[in-house]
């Protein structure tokens, strides 16, 4: 029964530093989904853990397979009179596959969740003259990944007057052009506050 209880334990860990792991990439697109930007960077702050958050998930499924494929002392009793211990189903190795399964799913979010971001649907400007169109760089802070990406370019295009959005979270930037007799740069630094991403500051490309 022990053992059960510590198998189950350390599942749990492993599973828990996953989602952990996959939370600061993980939020941002459900922010889109659920159409809340407010809780896009919640959990940004969690990005410096994430390599250490999969070594602890890693490390603990790690174990728990081993428990469970280590043989145990009463599998060599040849004449059948050993008790066979009866698991429970989490305890199992069937429900520490699906577990294992999912954690590495999660994990390797950042590298497959784009296909999940709704596509962009391109802002349709009437510019009545084209000395009104500007194009601006702001530097942000908070952005882990393309979900994050995902979610200030969201918030941008809800702006009216925003032509075009191009953020990477790699350089931490957003340029956006826009008809500056419709928006404002006011505007736009708002637009991105709702994301809870930082503006740090910004430079006008072209005047």
């Amino acid at each position: 029964m022990k053992q059960e209880t510590a198998s189950k334990a350390v599942t749990g860990v492993g599973i828990f530093a996953a989602i952990a792991a996959s939370l600061c990439c993980i939020t941002p697109l459900l922010a889109i989904l659920a159409g809340a930007s407010g809780i896009a960077s919640a959990f940004s702050w969690l990005e410096p853990a994430r390599p250490y958050l999969i070594a602890i998930g890693i490390a603990a499924l790690g174990f728990a397979w081993y428990r469970a494929l280590k043989p145990k002392a009463n599998d060599n009793c040849a004449d059948g009179s050993c008790a066979v211990e009866k698991k429970s189903f989490l305890a199992s190795k069937t429900f520490l596959s699906i577990i294992t399964v999912a954690a590495i799913l999660l994990m390797a979010f950042p590298y497959y969740g784009k296909i999940f971001y709704p596509k962009q649907e391109k802002n349709n400007v009437v510019i009545v003259e084209s000395n009104n169109v500007q194009t601006i760089n702001f530097n942000l802070k908070g952005m882990t990944c393309e979900s994050c990406e995902g979610a200030v370019n969201s918030e941008l295009s809800k702006v009216d007057g925003v032509i075009e959005t191009k953020t990477s979270y790699a350089k931490g930037t957003a340029t956006i052009k826009f008809d500056k007799s419709k928006a404002s740069i006011e505007q736009l630094q708002n637009a991105i506050a709702q994301t809870g991403y930082k503006v740090i500051n910004y430079q006008l490309l072209n005047k």
